[in-house]
């Protein structure tokens, strides 16, 4: 019998990503999808900084140019076209990419299959379907059907990322919390015959008669949605001469426009009640399905695949419990209740058809606007995390920046400059103010070395380089004063951040940088 370290079922975008996050690690990876081609049509438009971060991490960052642009900008204009919100997006947000970028999905898509097809250890069958899960003690026999006949598989861990009609969810026996946030939309993908340029990139149109949005798909693709109004039949909404009168709005044609796909998509806000059973896990859209008003839905499936991997990761190398595994769900199924509840509460104000209601809300956000427009302000998406694998964690909270998205800026280290994941690296870093030399015993080195944990030393931009020493820790020139500001606002000398680019802890004085150090060894040991 076949056996694998880890066995994925569905090779959508969370499940390639997971593939080359676990194969770059070291692990052997079989995924299963059940279509003998990728799906040729986008679904996502939009992810975040974030997502951009982990695309990196991937190996596919150079490789992204002629699928994906800057989103630009976003604007929000009621039906008589006053505009009630704008944002811009910029080019380099906190996590040293941009804030939001727009894509076309078959070809991202397409980019990380072959960035997978690269890694040793990575098998894709296809048209393979998943019919049978058994769960041992070491391992999980996966029943496997395709084009000659039934065959079993054994895999270490099965990791689900198989959609929002997820049969390895139905396995778990996993309920799923539906928050009922359910409206009809008509989703039309358009390629236009000439270049044109949109003003703005992306518009949500909030129009109580009709709501719509036209935003960017990535290079050289558009979308445009209409919601389905009340006393609107479903059949005439969604046939092609309402397609067509709707893209009109826009002066969308048959002459000077392709229409590439259009369905009526139904939004959802849920998400599973059970994201693991031992060996079987669940990740994406198989664990929540959100409304898309954020473009929340792949950078969420990201960020699982992310958390998920290193945690295998330790966990399959002996280095943790596999308790640790438990962290999974708490730390990200609260992730995505804040994504849901945002995309719920901006889809609230889009999807509004009452007259009277879209008045009142058109009269706050212009009350609103003008404020903003006096004193700016900005909201992060990216949530802190409250519980999980978390230095100083208690019932009530984490130690003082544990939890916190760890920002990235440019750095020199020897002589090379770019951004800090790049030039140093990724997985653990232990970045430190002060020389680290003398603050860990050989015993926390073993261990950080053991994690392939980056230790490094940063200094201001401007500081003198250091005298060449044998065996010194690296010294990290802080081009952007990223680091030291953040170490500075939390009042510490060295922070301990995760492979999932989250901080773990800080330490106030040097005295503290051994027992965060032994924190983590603890909590990874008994997860």
């Amino acid at each position: 019998m076949l056996m694998t370290d880890v066995l994925i079922v569905g090779y959508g975008p969370v499940g390639e990503m997971l593939t080359i996050l676990l194969a770059q690690r070291g692990l052997t990876v079989t995924a299963v999808e059940r279509w003998a081609t990728p799906y040729n049509f986008p679904r996502a438009v939009s992810y975040d900084g974030e997502a951009s971060r982990i695309l990196a991490a991937a190996g596919v960052a150079d490789r992204l140019g002629p699928v994906v642009e800057s989103s630009g900008e976003y604007t929000f204009k009621n039906g008589f076209g006053r505009t009630l919100l704008h944002v811009k997006v910029t080019g380099d947000g906190p996590m040293g990419w941009p804030d939001s970028v727009s894509f076309y999905q078959p070809g991202l898509e397409a980019l990380l299959a072959e960035r997978g097809a690269e890694l040793p250890g990575v098998t894709v069958l296809r048209p393979y379907q998943v019919t049978g899960l058994v769960e041992h003690d070491d391992r999980v026999e996966v029943t496997i059907a395709g084009p000659e006949g039934e065959e079993v598989r054994a895999a270490r861990w099965v990791v689900g990322c198989d959609g929002a009609n997820s049969f390895v969810r139905e396995h778990l026996g996993s309920g799923v919390s539906d928050l009922g946030f359910t409206y009809d939309w008509l989703v039309c993908d358009v390629v236009p015959h000439e270049a044109r340029e949109f003003k703005p990139n992306n518009l949500q149109v909030c129009d109580p008669a009709r709501p719509r949005t036209a935003v960017s798909a990535g290079p050289g693709h558009r979308r445009w949605e209409f919601m389905r109004v009340p006393g609107e039949s479903r059949e005439e909404f969604e046939s092609v001469e309402s397609v067509w009168r709707l893209l009109g709005l826009f002066d969308i044609t048959p002459e000077n426009a392709t229409l590439e796909r259009y369905g009526v998509y139904t939004t959802q806000a849920c998400s599973a009640d059970r994201w693991r059973s031992g060996r079987i896990l669940i990740a994406g859209d198989a664990a929540h399905v959100m409304p898309p008003f954020m473009g929340q839905g792949m950078s969420s499936g990201f960020r699982d695949a992310l958390n998920l991997a290193w945690k295998l990761d330790l966990v399959h190398r002996g280095l943790a419990d596999e308790a640790l595994l438990d962290t999974y769900q708490e730390e990200r199924c609260a992730h995505v209740q804040h994504a849901i509840r945002m995309s719920m509460d901006s889809g609230t104000v889009i999807c509004e058809t009452d007259r009277t209601a879209a008045a009142g809300r058109d009269a706050v956000m212009l009350a609103e606007l003008r404020r903003r427009t006096s004193r700016p302000r900005t909201r992060s998406l990216l949530e802190p995390l409250a519980g999980g694998v978390l230095h100083g964690r208690t019932a009530e909270a984490p130690a003082a920046g544990a939890g916190v998205p760890m920002p990235q800026g440019r750095v020199e280290v020897d002589g090379r400059a770019g951004l800090f994941d790049e030039v140093v690296g990724t997985g653990f870093v232990l970045l430190c103010a002060e020389d680290p030399d003398g603050l860990l015993d050989a015993d926390a080195r073993a261990f950080l070395d053991s994690l392939d944990a980056r230790v490094v030393r940063v200094v201001p931009a401007s500081a003198p380089a250091p005298a060449p020493a044998p065996g010194a820790v690296p010294t990290a020139f802080d081009l952007d004063d990223v680091y030291l500001s953040h170490l500075k606002r939390y009042d510490a000398v060295a922070v301990l951040v995760r492979p999932d680019f989250y901080v773990f802890g800080m330490a106030a004085d040097p005295a503290g940088v051994p027992a965060l150090v032994e924190d983590l060894r603890e909590q990874v040991r008994r997860g």
